[in-house]
């Protein structure tokens, strides 16, 4: 059974995690992105096997039950996310490093079960106003959503300390520069 590393990006929604892993995979041939579970429903172009596993609830349920999942929440109401073992494995047996665009609580479970072949990185975004716009710029959400997602924001900011490093995403040029370093240096040691 092989064994790379885990390269875990956790932030608040709409703090920019996910435009860094995108940055970082073109810069990064050895990574490779875990596609999480979920129950909710695709947004806009978002694709099966692509973006996410879109299940049903009960499939996802059945796959806990079976003890398919390294980790796995419900991350809002009745909407449920995880990683699947299948997942992580299915990127170590191609001779690649996993690198996760997750939640801040199945990010410090995933830090927690591989410890020093991972590395837990919270993304900070300038201020929780500049999130809030950003969450609404975004017109994905209805007004019930965005503030069921500024409610979790607010806590999940709470947690920063509890990763290995905060990548301040004040300036996303910058951000993507350090981001690049600090996964450099990581996959080399």
């Amino acid at each position: 059974m092989k064994q790379g590393k885990l390269i875990i990006f956790s932030a608040p929604s709409g703090a920019g995690k996910t435009t860094i892993v995108k940055h970082l995979l073109k810069k990064f041939p050895s990574l490779s992105f875990s596609i999480s579970a979920t129950t909710r429903e695709a947004r806009g172009d978002e694709q099966h096997e692509k973006d996410y596993y879109f299940i049903s609830k009960e499939a996802f349920l059945h796959k806990v039950a079976h003890q398919e999942f390294v980790e796995f929440e419900e991350v809002y109401n009745g909407t449920f996310y995880g990683t699947l073992r299948s997942e992580i494995q299915r990127i170590w047996d191609e001779g690649k490093h996993v690198i996760f665009d997750i939640d801040v609580e199945g990010g410090l479970r995933l830090k927690r079960k591989y410890e020093a072949h991972a590395l837990a990185i919270f993304v900070q975004p300038p201020s929780l106003e500049v999130l809030k716009e950003r969450l609404s710029g975004r017109g994905t959400d209805s007004e019930e959503k965005l503030q069921e997602r500024f409610i979790k924001a607010e806590k999940e900011l709470k947690y920063a300390d509890k990763f290995d490093v905060v990548l301040k995403n004040f300036d996303l040029d910058t951000a993507c520069a350090e981001a690049e370093k600090l996964i450099g240096d990581f996959l080399s040691q």
